[in-house]
Parts: structure tokens; C-alpha cells; sequence
């Protein structure tokens, strides 16, 4: 069974960071694209980054130099560094393993971000 557990959410300040943690089992983690989603309230889930099984990386514009991708494979475990955290970074942030050539992709059940004073 495959499984995608996020972790690391909370309440933070403005300018302040959180590390959002995602592990994966019944995957061979290694093998897939793994990105971070989010979704606030009223919004459409919205791509942050994703990094590739051979580490490229990519942002959405809004995160760029703020945020950052990154993997452990040996410990089958994707991180969201974030940094300069916004009020408009609240939201959902959800995990998603992704895998076109074997059309696999699944998501985790996501972790609350919320940005108060």
C-alpha cells in the first residue's frame, strides 16, 4: 500500500520558516518525480516545486528564493524548506509522487500551513 505522510505544518509569523517533511512507503521512492502542492481556502491546488529522481528542480514564481526542494532517497523522504514565509503561503500544502511511465501518481493527505501575527 502506497503511502505519502506529510509532516512539519503549523502556525508561524510572518518572516518566519517552517520545514515540511513528506515520507513514502510502497514506493520505490527513488524512481519518481516528487513535487509539493498547496491549496488556500477558495483556491485551486497550485503546483510549488518539484524535484526529479535525478534532482532537477523547479518553483512557482510566487516561492522562487524563498522556498526550497529537496530529497533523501535513502531515507525515501522529500523536504520543503521555507523560508520568508508570507500570509498569502498559507494554505494546505499536500505531497505528490509522480511517475509517467508506469502512469502512477499518488498524493498525501497534506499539512496546514497557517501565517498569523
Amino acid at each position: 500500500q502506497v503511502q505519502l505522510v506529510e509532516s512539519g505544518g503549523g502556525l508561524v509569523q510572518p518572516g518566519g520558516s517552517l520545514r515540511l517533511s513528506c515520507a513514502g512507503t510502497g514506493i520505490s521512492f527513488s524512481l519518481y518525480t516528487m513535487a509539493w502542492y498547496r491549496q488556500a481556502p477558495g483556491n485551486q491546488r497550485e503546483l510549488v516545486a518539484f524535484i526529479t529522481r535525478l534532482g532537477s528542480t523547479k518553483y512557482t514564481d510566487s516561492v522562487r528564493g524563498r522556498f526550497t526542494i529537496s530529497r533523501d532517497n535513502a531515507k525515501n523522504t522529500v523536504y520543503l524548506q521555507m523560508n520568508s514565509l508570507k500570509p498569502e503561503d498559507t494554505a494546505v500544502y499536500y505531497c505528490n509522487a509522480d511517475r509517467p511511465s508506469s502512469q502512477e501518481n499518488y498524493w498525501g493527505k497534506g499539512t496546514l500551513v497557517t501565517l498569523s501575527s
